[in-house]
């Protein structure tokens, strides 16, 4: 009998552990037992369409369990430990002196140079890392003969704007520099990014020319102009006044907190951060003879209520909306993307994009100096 009593109680214990997801319940802030984008921490949404099987917008316990368990069981052939990212070619190139301040790149082996795409990776401007690049991205470009660079950059904690979008800005000058070394075409360099990395590649896209000709060194002297960007969840504007405007909501989005070295949300009233909140925001910069880009969001085009929380409301397709009608009064181009009509990000299109625009540039296109 006793043995039996054991038996029944193992068996419970069993379906109770199978039948809990400590992610779901630890981030379900309403309850309705799945998770949305914006319950999960926003390290997370990176791989939030994967963890969506369905595409329906939540992930269940079901799906999050299948998701790790994929994950956990998956091959690792030559490729980095714990990752799927293929090991790069070049590893950690140094750009600068402080140990955030490098790059991977993926040479595409070729007789002649080739075009590169360099990835941003997002993460609020607090975290992250470049091997944050996805996998099906990365394949895909090297397959279509497209070399590919992952940079790092300082992070808010260790310094605020413009820190992140000057690392970046740096990492393309010195792979440009170097672009013999990496059998590259320096006029033909692309960004990509999800998030804050789609903020810094916006921001690059737009920016004048950070090039510094009477420089004595040889680095800083070369363009930081690109040929196209392709851009995923981007905030269009990262200031925080803008974005209160945009969503009819009070509240700032925590990740640009410390990225502004600000104190609180009341400091965004506090007049000496306005220029920095202007000189961060990739709209400012925009210009009739700006680069082609094409955006995606994931995050569904549904109006929000208003007060809207940072995470609801920081990735929402209306910074595209507005982007693209910025964009449109400059008669440039832009692609504006919607989950409603490509539930998975449509890789393809990216990358066939990317070798649409690297066709169209000739030699005496690239710019130098300033815009």
């Amino acid at each position: 009998m006793k043995k039996i009593w054991i038996i029944l109680l193992t068996l419970c214990l069993c379906v109770t552990c199978a039948a809990q997801n400590r992610f779901v319940e630890r981030f379900d802030k309403n309850g309705d037992g799945k998770l949305s984008r914006a319950e999960i921490p926003e390290p997370a949404r990176t791989v939030f369409d994967q963890a969506d099987k369905n595409a329906d917008g939540f992930i269940t316990a079901e799906e999050d369990d299948a998701f790790r368990k994929s994950r956990s069981s998956r091959p690792n052939r030559g490729r980095t430990p714990g990752s799927r990212t293929p090991k790069p070619s070049h590893e950690n190139i140094p750009y600068g002196t402080h140990e955030r301040q490098v790059y991977d790149v993926w040479q595409v082996e070729s007789s002649t140079p080739t075009s590169l795409v360099i990835f941003y990776h997002g993460g609020g401007f607090r975290g992250g890392d470049k091997r944050r690049i996805k996998p099906q991205l990365l394949d895909a470009l090297l397959q279509k003969g497209i070399s590919v660079a992952a940079v790092n950059y300082r992070l808010s904690d260790a310094a605020p704007f413009p820190a992140q979008m000057h690392d970046a800005a740096r990492a393309l000058q010195h792979i440009r520099h170097h672009a013999k070394r990496y059998n590259i075409d320096p006029e033909k360099i692309g960004a990509t990014g999800g998030s804050a990395g789609a903020s810094i590649s916006l921001w690059i896209a737009f920016h004048d020319d950070l090039a510094d000709p009477k420089s004595e060194e040889k680095v800083a002297r070369e363009s930081t102009r690109i040929t196209a960007a392709v851009v995923t969840a981007a905030q269009s504007s990262i200031d925080p006044r803008f974005i209160q405007k945009l969503f009819n909501t009070d509240q700032v989005d925590s990740a640009l907190l410390p990225l502004f070295g600000m104190k609180g949300p009341e400091d965004i009233d506090d007049k000496a951060f306005h220029p920095l909140f202007e000189e961060a925001s990739p709209l400012n910069h925009l210009t009739r003879d700006d680069v082609p880009i094409m955006v995606y969001y994931n995050q569904p085009n549904k109006p929000l209520q208003p007060n809207s929380s940072g995470p609801e409301h920081i990735h929402h397709p209306k910074f595209g909306i507005v982007l693209k009608e910025k964009m449109k009064e400059k008669g440039l181009e832009c692609h504006l993307l919607f989950k409603e009509d490509h539930p998975r990000e449509p890789t393809d299109q990216f990358v066939a994009f990317f070798l649409e625009k690297f066709s169209e540039k000739t030699g005496d296109e690239l710019k130098d100096g300033a815009k």
